[in-house]
């Protein structure tokens, strides 16, 4: 490798893509192919280095695998960032054996973080956590560390272990510091603003309180009996009801869990389940039946009493009932949680992402463009979805991933 090659190399392992496009701008053999790919990236320009990337791929000869490997764990990293979640699994785990075969520890590492981070990102926690648990983090580069560390915290925030997700991002923030590349830096602050920005709401006799990832762990492991809107599951001590599939019961439950220790009017509770203004006798027939349901479901924490103007939750050992809301009440909430990292998603990736068809995503989008809350670029497959971060809260608890239940 000659030394051009070499020092734009150590410009871009520094953080520097405008020093490594100085000295290999105007080259177009392999090395060079792939370097100014990795600085295109580096600079924002997911397309462009996407094509210098494959430009270089098939520059590289036959007797040169591991360059190639090199090539496609950074073409995984460019899907990633630019949020390309469909990119084939299978090629960059042949890559990362590849590079393990001959040696490069290094990035067969990086190409382990990137699988572990998209299968967090889609909400494949558990598979998240067995990827990574196969890495020895200690003998690498402080970068290396640092993007380890970051999807520790990541899995870690995602299941409500704050103190876990704090150590992580601690180690993360010293080792960002070591390697000296701004970029890590940059992501390391905005993991640790996630930790310190309302995650939640707490509704409690008639008041709301803007609660913390942290606040939302100790409230989940309190004697307190809570309806959490947020998963659309009742908890108490351990136990948890999961409603998600019957939103008529959690509607109902969350409406009784709002007012407790009051009651509900019967008016009241048929409009927030069953969305009707007007109540006649088939509607109050119906909520007899829906509310018979709700209290076999809930037979082993509360009783729903009936009082002369509707029900009341009557939890059974409980002190305290709260529900647990989202920072904000959105029709697409969950759509708006992903745009809200500030980077731009295709539909397709969307629809991965929450495990819905792209059409039902495509609809959301729609309807959240027309109310002015995203924008999009590009046309056809180019086209992709963002909108401003939003600031003031969290979407952790936004993410389709289950919250612990015990």
């Amino acid at each position: 490798m000659d030394s051009l090659i070499t020092a734009a190399a150590r410009a871009l392992a520094a953080g520097d893509p405008l020093g490594a496009l100085k000295r290999v701008a105007l080259r177009d053999d392999a090395p060079a192919l792939a370097l100014r790919g990795i600085a295109m990236a580096q600079l924002g320009d997911f397309v462009r280095a996407k094509a210098l990337l494959r430009r270089a791929a098939r520059a590289f000869g036959p007797k040169e695998a591991v360059a190639r490997a090199r090539c496609v764990v950074a073409e995984a990293d460019i899907a990633l960032a630019s949020r390309d979640l469909g990119w084939p699994a299978k090629a960059l785990d042949a890559a990362r054996a590849t590079l393990e075969g001959h040696g490069d520890r290094a990035n067969a590492a990086h190409a382990r973080y990137l699988e572990a981070r998209r299968l967090l990102l889609i909400g494949r926690i558990d598979e998240a956590e067995r990827t990574l648990a196969e890495l020895d983090q200690a003998p690498f580069p402080p970068a290396s560390r640092t993007a380890h560390e970051l999807v520790v915290a990541g899995i870690a925030m995602r299941r409500l272990r704050t103190k876990a997700a704090r150590a992580a991002l601690a180690r993360a923030e010293r080792a960002a510091r070591h390697a000296r590349i701004p970029g890590l830096t940059a992501e390391v602050e905005s993991a640790l603003l996630v930790l310190n920005t309302p995650a939640a709401r707490l509704i409690a006799n008639g008041e709301e309180r803007l609660l913390r990832l942290e606040e939302v762990e100790a409230l989940l492991a309190s004697k307190a009996f809570v309806v959490d809107a947020c998963r659309n599951v009742v908890r108490y001590a351990g136990t948890a009801i999961s409603l998600v599939k019957r939103p008529v019961l959690f509607a109902l439950a969350r409406a009784l869990g709002e007012a407790w220790p009051g009651d509900v009017p019967r008016a009241t509770l048929i409009a927030r389940a069953f969305g009707s203004k007007l109540a006649d006798e088939s509607h109050r027939a119906r909520l007899r039946v829906e509310v018979g349901r709700l209290r076999r479901v809930l037979r082993t924490l509360a009783d729903v009493s009936a009082t002369k103007r509707g029900f009341a939750l009557a939890p059974r050992r409980a002190r305290e009932v709260v529900v647990l809301a989202r920072p904000v009440e959105e029709e697409h909430a969950a759509v708006l949680a992903f745009l809200a990292d500030g980077e731009s998603w295709s539909s397709s990736a969307l629809a991965l992402a929450l495990g819905t068809s792209q059409r039902t995503v495509q609809r959301a989008l729609d309807s959240l463009a027309a109310a002015g809350k995203v924008q999009s670029f590009g046309r056809g497959r180019a086209r992709r979805w963002m909108n401003p971060q939003v600031p003031g809260f969290t979407t952790t608890l936004l993410l389709p991933a289950p919250l612990p239940i015990d």
